[in-house]
Protein backbone atom coordinates (compact mmCIF):
# COMPACT_ATOMS: atom_id res chain seq x y z
CA UNK A 1 0.00 0.00 0.00
CA UNK A 2 1.32 3.42 -0.88
CA UNK A 3 0.02 6.33 0.73
CA UNK A 4 0.95 9.74 -0.27
CA UNK A 5 -0.96 12.02 2.19
CA UNK A 6 -0.68 16.02 3.95
CA UNK A 7 -2.29 14.64 7.24
CA UNK A 8 0.36 13.47 10.31
CA UNK A 9 0.35 9.69 10.98
CA UNK A 10 0.87 7.96 14.32
CA UNK A 11 3.36 5.35 13.55
CA UNK A 12 2.85 2.91 15.89
CA UNK A 13 -0.88 2.47 14.91
CA UNK A 14 0.03 2.07 11.33
CA UNK A 15 2.51 -0.61 11.96
CA UNK A 16 0.10 -2.24 14.54
CA UNK A 17 -2.76 -2.57 11.53
CA UNK A 18 0.34 -3.68 9.41
CA UNK A 19 1.36 -6.38 11.19
CA UNK A 20 -2.16 -7.38 11.51
CA UNK A 21 -2.77 -7.23 8.01
CA UNK A 22 0.82 -9.04 7.19
CA UNK A 23 0.24 -11.77 10.19
CA UNK A 24 1.57 -14.67 7.84
CA UNK A 25 4.57 -13.17 7.49
CA UNK A 26 8.04 -14.35 9.55
CA UNK A 27 9.59 -11.00 9.58
CA UNK A 28 8.49 -7.42 9.64
CA UNK A 29 10.72 -4.36 9.33
CA UNK A 30 9.78 -1.04 9.45
CA UNK A 31 11.51 2.80 9.76
CA UNK A 32 9.92 5.74 10.31
CA UNK A 33 11.84 8.53 9.19
CA UNK A 34 11.44 12.23 11.11
CA UNK A 35 12.11 16.34 10.10
CA UNK A 36 14.39 16.94 12.22
CA UNK A 37 16.27 20.20 13.20
CA UNK A 38 19.17 21.59 12.00
CA UNK A 39 22.47 21.78 14.45
CA UNK A 40 23.62 25.52 14.89
CA UNK A 41 21.63 28.69 15.29
CA UNK A 42 19.98 28.72 12.13
CA UNK A 43 17.73 26.00 12.96
CA UNK A 44 14.77 24.31 10.69
CA UNK A 45 11.71 25.53 10.95
CA UNK A 46 9.49 23.43 9.47
CA UNK A 47 9.82 21.59 6.23
CA UNK A 48 7.72 22.03 3.20
CA UNK A 49 7.12 19.06 0.82
CA UNK A 50 5.60 19.85 -2.81
CA UNK A 51 4.72 16.90 -5.16
CA UNK A 52 2.20 16.26 -8.24
CA UNK A 53 -0.92 14.03 -7.17
CA UNK A 54 -0.77 10.85 -9.46
CA UNK A 55 3.08 11.51 -10.65
CA UNK A 56 4.55 11.19 -7.59
CA UNK A 57 2.59 7.86 -6.29
CA UNK A 58 3.76 6.26 -9.62
CA UNK A 59 7.05 7.00 -9.05
CA UNK A 60 7.00 5.31 -5.68
CA UNK A 61 5.12 2.37 -7.22
CA UNK A 62 8.25 1.80 -9.55
CA UNK A 63 10.06 2.21 -6.64
CA UNK A 64 8.20 -0.96 -4.46
CA UNK A 65 8.03 -2.75 -8.05
CA UNK A 66 11.79 -3.00 -8.41
CA UNK A 67 11.84 -4.04 -4.59
CA UNK A 68 9.40 -6.78 -5.11
CA UNK A 69 11.61 -8.02 -8.15
CA UNK A 70 14.61 -8.65 -6.16
CA UNK A 71 12.59 -9.58 -3.10
CA UNK A 72 10.24 -11.83 -2.00
CA UNK A 73 8.01 -9.71 -0.15
CA UNK A 74 4.95 -10.16 1.50
CA UNK A 75 3.54 -7.21 2.32
CA UNK A 76 4.42 -3.17 1.88
CA UNK A 77 3.33 0.24 3.03
CA UNK A 78 4.96 3.18 1.78
CA UNK A 79 3.52 6.48 3.78
CA UNK A 80 4.89 9.79 2.31
CA UNK A 81 3.73 13.17 4.26
CA UNK A 82 3.42 16.06 2.02
CA UNK A 83 2.45 19.81 3.74
CA UNK A 84 4.41 21.96 6.13
CA UNK A 85 5.72 19.68 8.71
CA UNK A 86 7.42 20.91 11.83
CA UNK A 87 10.40 19.31 13.45
CA UNK A 88 9.56 16.38 15.05
CA UNK A 89 6.59 15.21 12.82
CA UNK A 90 6.85 11.56 11.26
CA UNK A 91 7.68 12.45 7.25
CA UNK A 92 7.83 8.90 6.18
CA UNK A 93 7.27 5.51 7.31
CA UNK A 94 8.22 2.10 5.19
CA UNK A 95 7.01 -1.63 5.99
CA UNK A 96 7.94 -4.38 4.94
CA UNK A 97 6.57 -7.82 5.47
CA UNK A 98 8.85 -11.23 4.36
CA UNK A 99 9.37 -15.10 5.05
CA UNK A 100 12.65 -13.77 6.50
CA UNK A 101 14.50 -11.02 8.01
CA UNK A 102 17.01 -10.28 5.23
CA UNK A 103 14.86 -9.60 2.82
CA UNK A 104 12.56 -7.81 4.90
CA UNK A 105 15.89 -5.69 6.29
CA UNK A 106 17.17 -4.89 2.88
CA UNK A 107 13.57 -4.62 1.12
CA UNK A 108 13.18 -1.86 3.62
CA UNK A 109 16.75 -0.37 2.99
CA UNK A 110 16.38 -0.21 -0.40
CA UNK A 111 12.95 1.51 -0.13
CA UNK A 112 14.42 4.47 1.25
CA UNK A 113 17.38 4.79 -0.33
CA UNK A 114 14.84 5.02 -3.70
CA UNK A 115 12.60 6.96 -2.21
CA UNK A 116 15.18 9.75 -1.00
CA UNK A 117 16.74 9.75 -4.79
CA UNK A 118 14.00 8.71 -6.90
CA UNK A 119 10.23 9.52 -5.69
CA UNK A 120 8.52 12.92 -6.98
CA UNK A 121 9.27 15.13 -4.22
CA UNK A 122 10.66 18.65 -3.59
CA UNK A 123 11.47 19.88 -0.59
CA UNK A 124 12.53 22.81 1.09
CA UNK A 125 13.10 23.80 4.57
CA UNK A 126 12.22 27.17 6.23
CA UNK A 127 14.94 28.25 8.35
CA UNK A 128 15.62 30.96 10.74
CA UNK A 129 17.50 32.66 7.88
CA UNK A 130 14.80 31.70 5.25
CA UNK A 131 13.86 29.17 2.85
CA UNK A 132 16.25 26.81 1.47
CA UNK A 133 15.21 24.05 -1.41
CA UNK A 134 16.89 20.38 -0.35
CA UNK A 135 18.31 18.34 -3.24
CA UNK A 136 19.26 14.70 -2.03
CA UNK A 137 23.21 14.47 -0.89
CA UNK A 138 25.46 12.63 -2.67
CA UNK A 139 25.70 10.38 0.35
CA UNK A 140 21.88 9.19 -0.51
CA UNK A 141 22.99 8.66 -4.32
CA UNK A 142 26.13 6.42 -3.27
CA UNK A 143 23.33 4.85 -0.81
CA UNK A 144 21.04 4.12 -3.78
CA UNK A 145 23.92 3.61 -6.14
CA UNK A 146 25.01 0.37 -4.13
CA UNK A 147 21.95 -1.53 -4.77
CA UNK A 148 22.40 -1.57 -8.45
CA UNK A 149 25.76 -4.00 -8.31
CA UNK A 150 24.38 -6.24 -5.98
CA UNK A 151 22.14 -9.37 -6.37
CA UNK A 152 18.67 -10.67 -4.99
CA UNK A 153 19.65 -12.96 -1.49
CA UNK A 154 17.81 -16.24 -1.97
CA UNK A 155 19.30 -17.93 0.95
CA UNK A 156 17.22 -19.18 3.38
CA UNK A 157 17.67 -18.56 7.33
Amino acid sequence: MIRVCADSFDPGAELSAFEKNASGAGAVVSFTGKVRDAAGSDGVKALCLEHYPGVTERSIQEIENKARERWKIDETLIIHRVGELAPGDPIVMVCVASAHRREAFEAADFLMDYLKTEAMFWKKEIRDSGEVWIEPRNADYKDAARWKDSGRHDEEE
